[in-house]
């Protein structure tokens, strides 16, 4: 059970990329969600400086109800947009995992995705959020926002646990941040894209279409999702260990009364927390990024170590390069899933995909994935250029990758080298 504990932690995940020469830290959420990209005295992916935009605290959500796990105001960070980007709107949802019963979510309120206490002052704006053209060519100079984490259910719960003093408010954050970035230009907005990673990655695609309604028609909005596409799949033990976990996240937070009905109305809450059966149904244009072979879905979904007590799967789990062949054709399984599970979405003329066939997760916040010298791409195309493409109609962008190990050009995480769970590494 120790894997699906630490679904509720919020540690940070060290790694190093495949290419020896190319070491660095990924700060990710323990569940599924990524830190900050670049954190504070690092450089970005060109050697300069990261802009690091200070912390914002939503003081007047407090009297609704809006407030982190410990009841704790929500939080945001804004960089304003300047030029012809002072009319347009990024709003990016941070990641960082669930917590599906009481003790892990009373253990997040003692980090930064359970109570604004412990935020960052300061976060540094890489990849998607980069106010460099050279780093971010088509929304560098947009009004970039990112909303902070604190509710563990990818801001959707809404209930009270009195004896634990738990806040289940994710819906009312979102709600109250929402409100407050209108207040500030942003409901005069002439474009508009709501974007997330991880657990923000889910979070964007169940608020889509509640975003698309905020403006006026004449306003453009659309929706990325980043390594959001968590599908239910078989784990290595033939059980569904994702299921159960976001069974007890949709239970324990009162988030079924916030799930799209379109969803709801004809599959259970669970179901409708797993964006294969969601994505068809948004109307709103959407775009997904995604690993084939996302790392934190192979680690905590796929072959947890509650679905492995032999230990068998405990190389391969955090390093795709120690896998035999047999566990191979089960990830390129699992990789066949997601490809399924994305064609009726796909049908659609405003959505668009880049689903690269890496041991990745999150590529849209980190520069060196997102716009660089050596970003993955898929058919010469990096992810940068690709949402640039579809979001301004440019280009119909509907990128699947062959199956490992075409593609030369990927980031592939490893773990092994770090022990023997880099969940416990913060």
């Amino acid at each position: 059970m120790r894997g699906l504990w630490f679904l509720g932690l919020v540690g940070l995940v060290l790694v190093r990329w495949a290419d020896a020469s190319r070491q660095l830290s990924n700060a990710t959420g323990v569940g599924v969600g990524v830190g900050v990209g670049v954190g504070a005295g690092e450089s970005d992916a060109n050697g300069g400086d990261p802009l690091m935009v200070e912390l914002t605290l939503i003081e007047s959500a407090v009297s609704k109800g809006a407030v982190c796990l410990d009841g704790t105001p929500p939080a945001y960070h804004l960089h304003p947009g300047f030029g012809s980007g002072t009319n347009n709107w990024l709003v990016d949802l941070e990641g960082g995992g669930w917590c599906n019963n009481i003790r892990s979510c009373v253990y997040r309120k003692t980090s930064r995705h359970g109570s604004s206490n412990y935020m960052e002052k300061q976060i540094a704006f890489t990849g998607i959020l980069s106010n460099k053209p050279e780093e971010n060519p088509d929304f560098y100079n947009w009004n970039r926002v990112r909303i902070r984490y604190c509710d563990g259910a990818s801001f959707s719960g809404e209930g009270y646990d009195k004896d634990s003093q738990l806040y289940f408010r994710g819906q009312r954050i979102w709600s109250a941040a929402i409100d407050e970035l209108m207040s500030k230009g942003m409901s005069s907005a002439n474009q508009a894209l709501l974007s997330g990673c991880s657990a923000g990655g889910l979070a964007s695609i169940l608020h889509c279409d509640e975003f698309q309604a905020l403006f006026s028609g004449s306003t453009k909005v659309k929706c990325l999702a980043d390594a959001g596409f968590f599908l239910d799949a078989a784990d290595v033990a033939g059980g569904h260990t994702l299921r159960s976990v976001y069974e007890g996240v949709v239970n324990l937070q009162g988030a079924a009364k916030n799930l799209p009905g379109s969803c709801t109305g004809r599959m259970d809450a669970t179901s409708c927390f797993f964006p294969q059966n969601l994505v068809a149904s948004i109307q709103t244009p959407t775009f997904l990024v995604n690993a084939a072979y996302d790392v934190w879905q192979i680690q905590e979904s796929l072959a947890p170590p509650s679905a492995d007590p032999d230990g068998s799967w405990k190389d391969c789990r955090y390093n795709y390069l120690k896998c035999n062949s047999t566990q191979m054709q089960f990830l390129q399984g699992f990789r066949n899933q997601m490809v399924t599970a994305v064609d009726g979405f796909s049908q659609s003329k405003g959505n668009g995909l880049f689903l690269n066939s890496c041991f990745s997760h999150c590529q849209s916040v980190k520069q060196d994935t997102w716009y660089a010298d050596d970003s993955p791409a898929i058919s010469n195309k990096g992810i940068a250029k690709s949402v640039g493409d579809w979001y301004f109609d440019r280009a119909e962008v509907k990128a699947i990758d062959c199956p490992y190990p075409c593609d030369k050009t990927c980031h592939n995480l490893q773990f092994g080298q770090f022990g023997e769970d880099p969940n416990s590494l913060d």
